[in-house]
């Protein structure tokens, strides 16, 4: 109950700095940053080093998404997803993302045990994670800089193996907190559980492939490439 009132008091303070900038999407800067908060907070109670190491893996991506989405976002339009949800936005986004932050947040919350070989397999699993949304982000934004692109789809580098690699390596990485995290604390998986459920079913896979809806280029595109996890291309 204590990781749940940090994060309320945290999405609230976003909230009104979202008032004040008057955009909602920065909704997305807060939610890398807001898990580095959670786990130092557990920290602070349950000083292990499972969660010890899960801080220093919560943190090298956090600030890297937080960055990355900043300069992705920086002098542009608000990102049309949030353009819906002007009129009730505290409970829409911010009061809605700090609840899934929360669920999110449960193999950090109840991380109990000392570490293990299947801990230290988790790690290899966030690596992996990481190098792919990384990598994916990395090669989106130099394809999106080349004003030849303008227009195209990104075919090339992780995205001719998976149509949204960044999501996938978002996946994996929390999958591997789990797993660093685990012992007897099975319930936890209720976190990369949820994760996994929001990026394919709701908010992330799902809404950009709408928008892509007709556009031929990347009905192709749809034929050739898996949708999520990573393999080689149809013919």
């Amino acid at each position: 109950m204590i990781t749940a009132l940090v994060i309320w008091v945290y999405m609230t303070g976003w909230y009104f700095l979202a008032l004040l900038k008057k955009r909602n999407d920065i909704a997305d800067i807060a939610w890398g940053l807001g898990f580095i908060l959670v786990t130092v907070v557990n920290l602070i109670f349950n000083f292990i080093p499972k969660l010890f190491i899960s801080l220093i893996l919560i943190s090298v991506w956090g600030i890297r998404l937080a960055v990355h989405i900043y300069h992705r976002n920086k002098n542009k339009p608000e990102d049309y997803r949030y353009q819906q949800w002007k009129n009730d936005a505290y409970t829409k986004v911010f009061v809605t993302q700090g609840f899934f932050m929360w669920l999110i947040c449960w193999p950090i919350i109840f991380s109990a045990g000392s570490l293990k070989l299947l801990n230290i397999f988790g790690i290899l699993i966030w690596l992996i994670g990481f190098y792919f949304e990384s990598t994916a982000d990395s090669q989106l934004k130099k394809f999106i800089q080349n004003p030849k692109n303008k227009g195209k789809i990104m075919q090339t580098g992780l995205w001719a193996y998976s149509r949204h690699p960044n999501y996938f390596g978002e996946v994996t990485m929390w999958w591997g907190i789990w797993l660093l995290n685990l012992s007897s604390n099975w319930w936890s998986i209720i976190g990369p559980l949820t994760i996994t459920f929001l990026i394919t079913k709701v908010s992330g896979v799902p809404l950009l492939e709408k928008k892509y809806e007709g556009n031929l280029e990347f009905q192709n595109y749809k034929k050739k490439v898996s949708v999520f996890i990573p393999w080689c291309p149809k013919k």
